[in-house]
Formats: structure tokens, sequence, C-alpha cells
């Protein structure tokens, strides 16, 4: 996995494109994206784990996307698009996008962003590889789709007229030769994301730096998939109503589960072809991913479906997902499945038939409980350790938050832990403690370790990445500045890569 030296030991840090400094707003593929691929090279990493790269929707997610290949065009640098003549400084300038705070202001992106981008376009020339990129095909739903979202004031597809409501090839054909230009555009976007992202890949590669990538299970309703296809792929009537919808159990932390909405896949459709849709699709995603992270692992052997009429999940069913047989041919990818969640027998056979690394998370591991699984004394190699994933509150405000019994409890199992990984806890203050989770995380006998950027800087709640099952402006939002990457944290991962042979 991204190997860097024979002992195969290495590590990688969990950022987010959007998360990247920059003045535009949003991270993107720009300078500060190559300026964190250099930090990575000079503090040893071996691996940038990015989340999902497609194009969020409403509550700003990428795990809800419209389409399950196209590309989040918020990430196109705009100083690329200066250089090329597409666009002026001053233009951009005026656009304001800049956000005074650490927050994605995902409103001027939609509203000045794309504005900016149709300028840009209107200035594209084309030429005979755009017409190349157009002809492949690859964009063509996604850029239909969203032309006439456009033309429909934004709505989801289930509000357009009646006549462009079911997808029909005609009338989609008539449309794409009256809205040319809207339909290129949006090609146009996925053209320009897609050189800005491989040049920046090939410069990760050159530096020794792998890109783990992230795909999510499932994708919204309101998306091209769901529209074009219908029941072919997901468990609907003709009408395209959901007969089921994704969600998962109550447990200990959410008493009604948590309802998702999005639509299930048909897997007895799907295995009729051969998985050909899922097989394109994690192929699409190795063109863009050295190392692909595949979401909600448990999914693929059986998954929780709600009825689609219901208000909480706690009426849900257990159904059969395509367990091995999606996998049979893909055992020999660079796949790391997400296993978290509820576990069972069943996943742990499909774990063990598929060999991929699962995850073991820091955050789950200090509970006062001898086998807890998340403790680095009770696992072996194949795993990836994180200190935390996108979905934890950051370990800083973990430690924070505990009662008092329970920090006792914390810190026996911390100490305890950290003993027998031959390292000394420091217990001093919760930003200390962080900073022995991390060591430890390091220490552990996973092949690879992945520390979010807000645990190896000992950030609070300001800092999570995403709250699960809540939509609010603080999800998906969080962003550094330049300050963040000192002397002193390169300094500290240099020193724990090397201390932990992942150097």
């Amino acid at each position: 996995m991204g190997m860097r030296s024979n002992n195969n030991r290495n590590y990688g840090i969990l950022m987010p494109i959007s998360a990247l400094p920059s003045g535009e707003g949003i991270g993107t593929l720009g300078k500060s994206a190559y300026a964190f691929v250099d930090y990575l090279k000079k503090a040893k990493a071996g691996v940038w784990q990015v989340l999902p790269l497609n194009p969020t929707n409403y509550g700003d997610s990428p795990y809800q996307s419209c389409s399950s290949n196209a590309l989040n065009y918020y990430f196109i640098d705009l100083d690329f698009l200066v250089k090329d003549g597409l666009l002026t400084r001053k233009e951009v300038k005026d656009a304001d996008l800049k956000t005074v705070d650490r927050r994605v202001d995902y409103g001027k992106q939609f509203n000045n962003k794309i504005a900016l981008l149709k300028k840009a376009f209107s200035r594209f020339g084309g030429g005979t590889e755009f017409d190349k990129f157009i002809k492949k095909g690859e964009f063509s739903d996604f850029s239909v789709f969203m032309a006439l979202k456009c033309r429909f004031g934004h709505r989801a597809w289930t509000e357009w007229d009646e006549e462009y409501r079911v997808y029909d090839e005609k009338k989609v054909k008539s449309f794409i030769r009256k809205n040319a230009d809207e339909v290129r555009f949006w090609h146009f976007t996925q053209y320009i994301f897609s050189k800005q992202w491989k040049a920046l890949k090939s410069y990760a590669n050159e530096n020794g730096i792998s890109i783990m990538g992230d795909i999510p299970l499932y994708i919204a309703y309101d998306s091209v998939e769901v529209w074009k296809y219908g029941n072919a792929l997901f468990r609907m009537d003709e009408s395209r109503k959901p007969l089921g919808v994704a969600g998962c159990p109550p447990d200990a932390f959410t008493e009604d589960g948590q309802l998702w909405g999005n639509p299930v896949y048909d897997w007895e459709k799907m295995r009729l072809d051969g998985f050909s849709w899922w097989n394109k699709r994690i192929s699409d995603c190795f063109a863009l991913f050295d190392i692909l992270r595949i979401d909600h692992f448990r999914g693929f052997d059986r998954y929780y479906e709600v009825a689609p009429d219901a208000l909480t999940a706690r009426e849900g069913q257990w159904m059969d997902g395509p367990k091995e047989a999606l996998f049979e041919d893909k055992l020999n990818l660079n796949i790391v499945a997400e296993d978290l969640g509820i576990i069972d027998d069943g996943v742990r056979r499909l774990m063990k038939n598929v060999a991929y690394p699962g995850m073991k998370v820091l955050v789950f591991a200090f509970d006062g409980w001898p086998y807890n699984e998340h403790k680095p004394s009770n696992y072996n190699e194949n795993y990836v350790c994180y200190t935390g994933t996108h979905d934890n509150i950051p370990i800083r405000q973990y430690i924070d938050d505990l009662s008092a019994d329970a920090l006792e409890v914390y810190k026996r199992d911390l100490i305890d832990e950290c003993g027998k990984a031959g390292l000394t806890a420091d217990l001093t203050d919760s930003e200390t403690m962080c900073k022995s989770v991390v060591r430890l995380a390091f220490a552990s006998r996973a092949k690879t370790v992945i520390i979010p950027l807000c645990d190896l800087l000992a950030l609070g709640g300001e800092a999570r990445i995403n709250l699960p099952s809540t939509v609010s402006d603080k999800n998906w939002s969080w962003r550094f500045v330049k300050s963040d990457f000192s002397a002193e944290t390169l300094q500290f991962l240099k020193t724990v890569a090397k201390d932990s042979g992942r150097d």
C-alpha cells in the first residue's frame, strides 16, 4: 500500500481536498495541494487520504452525490484558469469567494464559482482533445442531468416537467441538441477537473505519495443513476418509487438508528450481468486513486433496509448483499474495507475471504475492556490504524468530554497500551494525551496508519469533519490555514515515523 521502503510499514494523513488552505473559499487542486504533497514528502509520509471527489448536493456531503462518477467542480483551481487565459485575476478577486473564518461557504461556491466557471467556458475554444473527451461519454449522463437541473431551478428530478421526469432517450437527445452549450459546459467542468487532478496525482506519485480515495456505498435518490436506470439498478417499482431505503439499526449511540434514505441496490439484477455497473465504478476509481477505501463495507454482506415511508430506522430488516461474488475478480486490488459499525460473523467471514485490510480506530479503543478489538495490542498488521475517521469527534475533544470516571478508565487503558508498545503515555492534559494516542497509532502493528490532521494538531470539536445523521453548515466545511503546517509538526512527524519504522 503506497510502499516507500521494503519494510512496507507506512503512514498517511487524512486531508479532504475541501479543507486545504486556499484563497478561493474552498480547498482546490492548486498551489496548496502541491504544497501539501511537499509537506507529506518532507514528513516521510507515504499516503494522502482524501474523501470522495463526487459533487456535493443538499447537505454538502460527498457521500450523498447526484452522480457516482462525476467530479466536484468546486475543487477546480481558478489560478490555473487565469494562467490558461480563461479568467483574469480581477474577475476571480471580484467574485467574492473568500471566507474570513475556517469554513467553506457552500452558498458562495454555488452562486459565485459556477458563474466564474461559465465565464471561463465562454472563452474556452474547445479543440480536438476536448471533443475526444466528450465523445468518450464518461460524463454524458451527468452533463445532461445537470443541464436539466439548471433548467428546472436546481430542483430534484422528481419535480421536473413530466416529459423529462422519466428518462427517455429520444427526448434527452432532442434536449441536448437544443441546449448543446449548457451540456458542453458541464462536460467542461469534468474535463478541467480531470486535467488538474491528473497533474496533481502524477506529482504526488513522483514524490512517493500514494493517494487513497474513497467510494461511498450508496448514492442519492436525486441522482443521475436513479433518474436514468431506476429499477434496473435499484430496488424500485416501475415509477422509480423506492421499495426500501438504506439506514442502520438502533445502537448505543442512536436509539432510533440512522435513516439515510438512499436507494438500495437490486443485487439480484446486478448479479445477472456480473455486476457490470459496480465493476465499472470500481475501475473508474482506480483511474483516479492508487488505493481505494470502500465505505460501509459491511453492506456487501448484509445491508439494513427500511420501508420508504418509515419515520425512523427502528423498523427495518437485514437483507443479503452480494457477499464475495462481487469481489472474486478484485482480490488483488489495493482496497481498504471500512468494516466499522455492526459487525457480525457474516462480515467477519467476508473480510477473511477477501483479505482486504480493515480499519481500527483508536477513538473506540480505551473503554476498559481488555478484549476491545480497536486496542492495538489486540490486532495484527492487516489493518489500517486510524486515530479517528471523518465521522469521529477529534480525539482531544473526545477526551475533554469524558466524565471523571470514564477519563480514569481512558488514562489507565492508554498507559497500559502505550506500555505494551514500549511507549510512555503523557497524561499532562488532553493535548499531550492526544499526542500519545498519535504515537501509539504509529507504534501499532498495523501496516498503514492514517492520522486526520485535526488529531495530529490536537484540535478540538470545532475541527470535526462530520457529525453523522445531521445536516448543518458545520459538516464538511472545516478548513486548515497555512500556519497549521508548522515546522514543529513536521519535526514531530519525522520523529514518530522514524521511531516506528514508517519513514
